[in-house]
């Protein structure tokens, strides 16, 4: 890494990686693994004794028993918010959707929603999984993605470091067609550590539409597999070389396994 760019040592946990503050909105979009850490970061944060809502704007799987305090699925938007004001104190985290989907997911609630339970200020933490991504380590936003509540404080932009030396096509990346005008690669080619940076930058990017006064973290996950790590410094170099003003670090990450950061590196 450049000698301008400072590297942190393994922080002790996601919320001191993510850089958290006392009470967040925070929205995951991009690709590589967003309901992995939506429901670790939550159990951080409830075992902190913080009170935590889990949803998304889009679609999610639905949880585990043990990734949730408790899940309520209400079409009725009201419905939702008097089960958040009188049991969340009582669960400390509790996952909200709006309807049961097919192949196990559910559907989400409104932006709007989310922007009501979150001036509720009964509420510590709401977590968002706010893009889709259909299992893919990379992809790029379609025009009504990603669906980012107005009142974020956080965005937490990720990708897959095992999208690079993929190639650029349907099966492996999602929206190559954007991916592909965004990066200047074309498609059936592999991507490459400077295209991942420009997909995690561009202003069509994966975290587009955030609001100005929020924060912006890169987050490269799967660093554990084989040259993980060094793919992801590399990454990392590109993002921060680019200046982007909402960027105030970039994590590298190993979800699936403990410790699940191994590095945040900031400019």
């Amino acid at each position: 890494m450049k000698g301008s760019q400072k590297e942190a040592g393994s922080p002790s946990s996601l919320i001191e990686a993510l850089g958290l503050k006392a009470r967040e909105l925070i929205s995951l979009v991009g690709a590589g693994g967003k309901t992995t850490l939506m429901f670790h970061l939550a159990k951080e944060l409830s075992l902190r004794g913080r009170k935590v809502v889990t949803t998304t704007t889009t679609k999610i799987f639905e949880p585990a028993r043990e990734e949730t305090g408790f899940l309520t699925i209400n079409p009725n938007e009201q419905g939702i918010k008097d089960f958040v004001w009188r049991h969340l104190n009582h669960y400390r985290h509790v996952t909200v959707a709006c309807e049961r989907l097919g192949s196990g997911k559910l559907k989400g609630i409104s932006a709007s929603l989310v922007n009501e339970l979150w001036d509720s200020k009964g509420v510590d933490m709401i977590i968002v999984e706010a893009d889709g991504a259909a299992g893919r380590p990379v992809k790029a936003p379609r025009e009504n993605e990603p669906v980012i509540p107005t009142s974020t404080t956080l965005v937490v932009a990720m990708l897959g470091v095992d999208g690079v030396d993929r190639e650029l096509n349907e099966e492996r990346v999602f929206q190559p067609e954007r991916v592909s005008r965004m990066t200047g690669i074309p498609i059936g080619k592999k991507l490459t550590d400077e295209a991942m940076a420009i997909l995690m930058t561009h202003s069509e990017g994966i975290f587009k539409g955030t609001p100005a006064s929020a924060r912006v973290v890169a987050f490269l996950n799967k660093v554990d597999l084989p040259n993980g790590l060094v793919r992801a410094k590399d990454i990392a170099q590109y993002i921060l070389e680019k200046k982007h003003l909402q960027i105030e670090r970039v994590v590298l990450g190993q979800l699936k396994n403990e410790p699940p950061v191994t590095q945040v590196i900031f400019p």
